[in-house]
């Protein structure tokens, strides 16, 4: 056997105990007679001591050992004299009496180390060595357990997992898809799934009542820091169920997520939040309620006095930093600029502090009594020593969005997004169309299969925008962990729907006809909502990127930098697929 025990597996109490460890060099320290190796595997480290009297025969060979060396040694644990309370092995080391280099290693191009020297491409460029290190391997264990009790969770509940196609058809509707080129069709492609949506609908027709599945999705766009151009879900549906059936069964699991992987217990029910409400006292459809800063609107108090930014301004609103009147000018300046960004793009801040006796210094003092002031600071329930920020525009919801930024920022230099702390919500009633000026035509909010509130159809005609969704959202610290709704299981609705959102009779049928027909033949009210794994093991990481808990992630222009992908191909492989390169 190459090994006996881990590296991370002997305590005081294996003193005496003869054992045999393999794994990589970690560290080399070399005191005159003796030489002491820290030696990693996957689950620890334990230092190994080699004595030149006692070793003669290898002492020569242990002192060529250098970092990231493939060894196997035999020896003796013994309790150490110099003893590390930092390491779970700490207590003890082992005295080598035998050493096997199974592979020497080169100088790696960072170091192997918690904190390490490498930046960020040159680490993705050797991922393979990037995973040796501890916070990289605890992230992708901390995917397995998660994914594991997802399973372990939804069987319980009676869910079956179900694979769905890879390789499926283009909806050009949604983001953008990636596209496959089938040889032996000539001209026609497959799609990579941005989600199996339609696959598992028909799995509700086929009468498998609740569905789950841990699927890879790919969506070819814009990469951000929770985004990567493939991604997996954790994708449920459920059959004869209503919006709260939905809702109960998976904030049961997020609680189960929370108590097992976590250690927190999660007992009152999560708040549930209209949309309409997220994007008035938030500016987001994904609030992050770990502290407060609620938006208040002031156009009734700060309109009409001669400040010609306000008057002429469609929304004026501000948050409230608590404790923050101590902000310097330097740094009120600083947060203009921030707001000020082209990313943001407000155009200005207004600022008031509230002094020590009660009374309101402001930035626009010239242009307010101080009677106006202090209606202003009863409207924020303001007190001694708390800082007002206040944007205004011509865009109601732009505003919020900007004034929405300012908050997150404020919160982040005041400490006040504590990882280890968690506030769960859902978003509910989620508008179902949402408006584009440029095509001046409605798209679907969600996807075309989200369901109308029952009691909104009648507006369907009438008032199109004003029609809710019946979707929801599940956010957690100003994260949107995972989302879904009840979908359209009649043909008439689900026609109309499509009318709605412009498609011709021909087009629908084209696109989507294989799921109007199974609608035919019984299809049952269903619904259910898909999580995103990578977002969930990196909010429970402390993560600020889903890069970290992903084995072999892309960078942020979607190439994969050790495996040098994508790249061009040869052209006898376009010749097999009948595809010409045609340059722009």
């Amino acid at each position: 056997m190459y090994r006996t025990r881990t590296c991370g597996a002997l305590r005081l109490a294996d003193e005496g105990l003869e054992v045999t460890l393999a794994g990589w060099v970690q560290k080399v320290r070399r005191m005159g007679g003796m030489t002491f190796v820290d030696l990693r595997d996957r689950y620890g480290v334990t230092q190994l001591a080699f004595n030149q009297e006692i070793n003669a025969p290898i002492w020569e060979q242990a002192n060529k050992l250098a970092r990231e060396f493939v060894i196997q040694v035999k020896g003796v644990v013994r309790e150490r004299s110099s003893k590390n309370p930092n390491m779970p092995t700490g207590e003890i080391e082992l005295i080598v009496s035998s050493l096997n280099v199974l592979n020497e290693a080169i100088t790696p191009p960072f170091t192997i180390e918690d904190e390490t020297d490498g930046g960020d491409d040159i680490r993705m460029k050797y991922r393979y060595l990037d995973l040796r290190r501890n916070p990289v391997r605890a992230n992708l264990e901390l995917r397995h357990k998660m994914t594991f009790e997802v399973r372990s969770y939804l069987d319980k509940q009676g869910f079956l997992e179900v694979e769905t196609p890879v390789l499926v058809n283009s909806t050009p509707e949604g983001a953008r898809d990636f596209i496959v080129p089938s040889r032996m069709n000539p001209g026609q492609f497959y799609a990579l799934p941005q989600s199996p949506q339609t696959l598992k609908q028909l799995l509700m027709v086929s009468g498998f009542d609740r569905y789950f599945q841990i699927v890879k999705c790919f969506r070819d766009e814009d990469l951000r820091a929770d985004r990567q151009p493939e991604f997996t879900q954790i994708d449920c549906e459920m059959s004869f169920v209503e919006q709260d059936d939905v809702l109960e069964l998976f904030e049961g699991m997020a609680k189960h997520l929370f108590k097992v992987i976590r250690g927190v217990e999660i007992k009152e029910p999560f708040v549930r939040m209209p949309w309409h409400d997220a994007m008035k006292y938030y500016g987001s459809d994904k609030p992050d309620l770990r502290f407060d800063m609620r938006f208040v609107e002031l156009m009734d108090i700060m309109q009409g006095h001669g400040f010609p930014v306000f008057d002429s301004a469609a929304y004026v609103g501000g948050i409230c930093a608590k404790g923050a009147a101590t902000y310097t000018r330097k740094q009120l300046d600083a947060l203009t600029d921030f707001v000020k960004r082209p990313q943001i793009g407000a155009k200005g801040m207004v600022y008031a502090r509230v002094e020590a006796d009660g009374s309101v210094k402001s930035s626009v003092d010239k242009f307010y009594t101080q009677e106006t002031l202090q209606q202003m600071k009863d409207a924020f329930q303001a007190e001694p020593g708390d800082l007002i920020l206040i944007l205004s525009g011509d865009d109601v919801m732009k505003t919020r969005k900007q004034l929405c930024e300012l908050r997150l920022e404020v919160a982040s230099q005041l400490g006040l997004r504590d990882k280890n702390k968690f506030v769960c919500l859902w978003v509910v009633d989620f508008p179902l169309f949402e408006w584009s000026e440029e095509d001046q035509r409605f798209y679907a909010m969600h996807h075309p299969f989200t369901s109308p509130k029952p009691e909104d159809i009648p507006l369907l005609d009438s008032d199109t925008g004003a029609v809710r969704a019946n979707a929801y959202d599940m956010v957690i610290n100003g994260v949107e962990v995972g989302g879904g709704s009840i979908r359209i299981h009649d043909s008439a609705l689900q026609n109309k729907m499509f009318q709605l959102l412009g498609f011709t009779e021909e087009k629908a049928d084209e696109q989507f006809g294989f799921l109007m027909n199974a609608f035919k033949f019984g299809a049952p009210p269903h619904g259910g909502l898909a999580y995103g794994l990578d977002r969930w093991v990196s909010l429970f990481a402390g993560l600020d990127s889903i890069r970290d808990c992903i084995a072999f992630p892309k960078n942020n222009s979607g190439r994969d930098v050790m495996l040098d992908a994508p790249t061009a191909i040869d052209q006898a492989q376009l010749d097999e697929l009948n595809l010409r390169i045609v340059e722009s």
